[in-house]
């Protein structure tokens, strides 16, 4: 089997190390495309007013000063162009990628890109405590869990153009208390926290960051599951039409 890794916390990222151990233990035909600098949080952002450059760190090895979706792109029409992976995997990301991150999140968004290739493609991404420890985060239960949840993933029956996302929880490995397929949850909206400063010359400038909200109250969803130390499989699909509105629509064009 061969298997695509990318990601969007850079080609150096702690995370990529974790996956890559993990990809291991199912293939020895591993090919590592991610971009050169951390890319959190760009979404499916694609690079077409700047040119974006390839760098090699070893063998098989590959950054790109660009977006993980450029990465994708790049590993597919380029690097592995006479010979396409048959899986994907994006991450492990610093970070959960939970209800509505999904739609900012870069490393989902690269195995949307795979997606739409038509390959098999898996999101990873590790939760951390409220406060965000740095470098210090622990991966355990994703280096821990990985195959576990891989193998089945890989030799079950997928719908067309879809992809999974996985969440592990901020626990010991030892305490996680299973794996549970979900729907993807939902937050209140409002977690946007400005945190505004002044710089030496006297100009205001912002960090973004996001403040905890209470979430969906609805139950069995990513939000809910991963609270109680499940690691989180949910489904994806890249179709945003909300079918439901076009009886409505229909009508009110007709």
């Amino acid at each position: 089997m061969r298997i695509l890794l990318t990601n969007d916390d850079g080609v150096h990222a702690r995370g990529l190390e974790v996956l890559e151990r993990i990809a291991r233990t199912l293939s020895d035909d591993i090919t590592i495309v991610a971009p050169l600098e951390e890319q959190s949080g760009k979404g499916r952002s694609l690079s077409l007013t700047d040119p974006v450059r390839l760098r090699s760190f070893g063998e098989r090895r590959f950054a790109v000063t660009g977006t993980p979706t450029d990465a994708v792109m790049m590993a597919l029409a380029e690097i592995m162009k006479d010979a396409k992976p048959d899986l994907i995997l994006s991450g492990v990301n610093r970070g959960a990628n939970l209800g509505e991150d999904v739609s900012y999140s870069g490393t989902v968004s690269a195995a949307m890109e795979g997606a739409l290739a038509g390959i098999r493609s898996i999101a990873l991404s590790q939760r951390y405590a409220a406060l965000a420890p740095g470098e210090r985060v622990s991966f355990d239960a994703a280096e821990t869990w990985g195959e576990r949840v891989l193998r089945p993933l890989i030799d079950a029956p997928w719908a067309p153009r879809t992809l999974m996302n996985v969440n592990f929880p901020p626990i010991p490995a030892a305490e996680v208390a299973g794996i549970k397929p979900v729907v993807q949850g939902l937050r209140d909206y409002g977690r946007l926290r400005l945190d505004k400063r002044t710089d030496p010359r006297g100009f205001d400038y912002y960090w973004f960051g996001l403040g905890h909200v209470p979430h969906s109250p609805v139950a069995d969803t990513d939000l809910e599951a991963i609270e109680q130390g499940f690691i989180t499989i949910t489904p994806l699909h890249l179709d945003l039409t909300h079918r439901e509105s076009l009886d409505m629509l229909n009508s009110a064009f007709s």
